[in-house]
């Protein structure tokens, strides 16, 4: 086994590239899918505590905002808050990106070609798929849930605001400062495990899609390994992901957004509450927005990759 760490650098980049174009053009979709996720919140800490009396007017409306959808919710954020709130939290978005999309990328092509390696005919297996991509997006995630960190804090505060609650964050370094200070430098990987758990899920759909989709393709159809080809292919990882990855989002943003640990014990907790209290399908909500916007942030990512490393020389993913 020889490990060209040359070539897994440039790739490296070359995906932080990709994903900082894919992140910044379908950002609102992911902030809007937070919002979703995290509307019966405040109902449900009302009713374990059993009060009611003096609660906002915001507040008090939000029995009737769980139905709202997502348009509707990203009408109302661009109206209420300004446009430019669509993009609140972008930074550290795309900053994750470059640990958790840089890695994952490197780490997922260095474990094909190099650890579980191609059969004898030349092809890849779906199950080395499946375990290489669970592999790369679970290590990825680990180093990147900081980040991830802050970025939902961000992505929160509107709505807190809205609701007539203090401002905790003004800044994306002011909530880093913050979340390091009120739990130390540890605390910063608060919900890490759901966070890996989901990026596990995501990342093995993502890549296993993409990767057999596209050589399925070139196998079956004569078509060539082109743009059109990687549009088609991105199209299979971003449905796959968004089915296997939105209940583990959906716990993964509670969690991260229980600042006071009182809601949840943890995301098992979570997840049974949620369940109990909401239904089953309450575990999808944001299913609409993650796949409209994994929908784009695939395609854009895979061919802004694949064209990127077309320009720079380097031979498709």
């Amino acid at each position: 086994m020889s490990l060209d760490f040359y070539n897994i650098s440039v790739r490296y980049a070359l995906s932080c590239c990709a994903a900082a174009i894919a992140e910044t053009a379908t950002y609102p979709l992911d902030l809007t899918k937070t919002r979703l996720q995290i509307t019966n919140e405040q109902l449900l800490a009302g009713s374990g505590s059993g009060k009611t009396t003096g609660a906002s007017p915001l507040m008090a409306s939000s029995a009737g905002q769980k139905r709202v959808g997502m348009l509707r919710t990203a009408y109302n954020i661009a109206t209420e808050e300004g446009p430019t709130q669509l993009f609140r939290g972008l930074c550290p978005a795309v900053a994750r990106h470059f640990v958790y999309t840089g890695c994952r990328t490197a780490f997922y092509e260095a474990t094909r070609e190099n650890v579980l390696g191609r059969d004898r005919d030349g092809r890849y297996a779906a199950w080395k798929s499946a375990v290489g991509g669970l592999a790369a997006g679970g290590l990825a995630q680990f180093f990147a849930s900081p980040a991830d960190l802050v970025k939902v804090a961000m992505q929160t505060e509107g709505r807190r605001r809205l609701l007539g609650q203090p401002a905790r964050y003004h800044s994306g370094r002011d909530a880093l400062r913050q979340l390091v200070r009120s739990g130390g430098l540890l605390g910063l990987w608060k919900g890490w495990l759901p966070n890996v758990q989901r990026a596990c899920l995501v990342n093995m759909a993502d890549m296993m899609a993409y990767d057999q989709s596209k050589r399925a393709l070139l196998r079956h159809t004569g078509m060539p390994d082109s743009m059109l080809l990687h549009a088609c292919a991105s199209v299979c990882s971003g449905l796959l992901a968004a089915i296997l990855g939105t209940p583990a989002d959906l716990v993964k943003t509670r969690v991260m957004n229980d600042s006071s640990g009182h809601l949840y014990r943890g995301s098992l907790d979570c997840l049974v509450q949620t369940v109990k209290h909401e239904g089953f399908f309450a575990l999808y909500k944001g299913f609409v927005p993650i796949w409209m916007r994994m929908a784009p942030w695939s395609l854009t990512f895979w061919v802004s990759y694949e064209e990127i490393r077309r320009i720079t020389g380097l031979s498709s993913f």
